[in-house]
């Protein structure tokens, strides 16, 4: 049966106490050469050794404490790939990086070229199948060089996604896109926010109906993804992997819970899916924290975009990331455990 949750600050609280630290946190950057570039984030248990600073950081946003360049750990570790959301970067996801490597896992965040706040290329944003190959490429980056964040335990590997990157870890999953349903669906739902980006993300290219799934993956979330409606309902009940699906119940506008995770909820199978919709978090409580008047810097700067930093309820985003880091460490856990 289908897990379909509302989850509430008290379960949260009762819960949090539940969550450890392991193994202290190294992280380094790494570039993957070829045709397209890769700049990737890692964090990992460390070795120990080193003083920590702060990584991921800037005027607008918090970053997280890690040791750079440490040596990993010793010991095989399951693996997480991390997907940002459109024009966001690898820092998006800092807080649930830094978070997982404290419990035993190795984080990998690629920027992905022409989505990243770091390259808006339009004829690499023109190419979205090449998201899910970057999360590929970086698995076998981290396989072939464990000196990268040490020896990745092939067996147990998993994808973390937000926004577009949601979108990016369903596709790994095996989910396959169909560029005629998503045109049929954006006439029958009319969306600016998403169906206005058809002709940016290549969505009428047939590279992007071609199976962009890696069968390495184990498990994959999907915090508050965008496009879900492009995948096949056949493709998705076809998903064999444990999935966590998190949506966000305060809409932003034009993004509506129902309508994106609730559909990969409707549509993936029931006994291994589990759909969460946490009712006070917007599209971007999934992000890293913001620090006091950033909204009002980064409104300033693009007006519009200090929306970034807001939130649907009382609670504040430390709250809720703390209850989506409870969620994931407990779906992680099961599906691919720091210590099997």
């Amino acid at each position: 049966m289908l897990k379909f949750l509302s989850v509430t600050c008290g379960l949260f609280l009762s819960l949090a106490s539940l969550a450890c630290s392991a193994d202290a946190v190294g992280f380094r950057d790494a570039e993957l050469d070829g045709t397209r570039p890769l700049h990737v984030a890692i964090w990992y248990p460390a070795a120990g050794g080193g003083d920590a600073t702060v990584v991921g950081e800037n005027p607008a946003f918090f970053g997280v404490p890690a040791i750079r360049d440490a040596a990993p750990g010793a010991g095989e570790h399951p693996l997480v790939v991390l997907s940002h959301g459109y024009r966001g970067s690898w820092r998006n996801l800092n807080w649930l990086a830094g978070s997982l490597a404290e419990k035993g896992y190795i984080v990998a965040a690629p920027d992905h070229p022409g989505t990243t706040t770091f390259d808006t290329a339009p004829e690499q944003a023109a190419r979205l199948w090449e998201r899910p190959h970057d999360l590929s490429r970086v698995i076998d980056a981290l396989i072939a060089d464990p000196g990268l964040g040490g020896r990745v335990d092939e067996g147990r590997i998993a994808a973390i996604g937000h926004s577009l990157g949601g979108w990016t870890v369903t596709a790994l999953a095996g989910a396959r896109f169909d560029a005629a349903s998503f045109e049929a669906d954006c006439r029958a739902h009319p969306n600016p926010r998403v169906c206005g980006l058809s002709a940016e993300l290549g969505l009428q290219n047939p590279e992007l109906e071609t199976d962009m799934g890696d069968p390495r993956l184990g498990a994959f979330v999907s915090l508050d993804l965008g496009m879900a409606r492009g995948f096949t309902p056949k493709s998705l009940a076809a998903v064999d992997i444990p999935a966590l699906v998190i949506g966000a119940g305060t809409d932003i506008g034009d993004l509506p819970a129902e309508l994106e995770s609730g559909y990969l909820a409707q549509y993936l199978p029931a006994a291994s899916t589990t759909y969460v919709e946490i009712p006070d978090a917007m599209h971007f409580s999934f992000m890293q924290l913001c620090k006091p008047g950033a909204a009002a810097l980064i409104e300033e700067e693009t007006p519009g975009e200090g929306i970034v930093c807001k939130d649907g309820g009382a609670r504040g985003r430390e709250d809720i990331h703390r209850e989506v880091l409870v969620l994931v460490e407990s779906f992680l856990d099961t599906a691919i455990p720091a210590a099997p």
